[in-house]
């Protein structure tokens, strides 16, 4: 997982921001769907 996105997960969870954390993981999804 890059940092950035690291960061803004680790981020996101210190808010309980579900809709960031769900708009991320989906970000997550594509990412490694795209560079397998």
């Amino acid at each position: 997982m890059p940092a950035w996105l690291k960061n803004q997960m680790a981020r996101a969870f210190a808010n309980k921001d579900k809709y960031q954390i769900k708009m991320l993981n989906q970000c997550w999804y594509y990412y490694q769907h795209l560079y397998k």
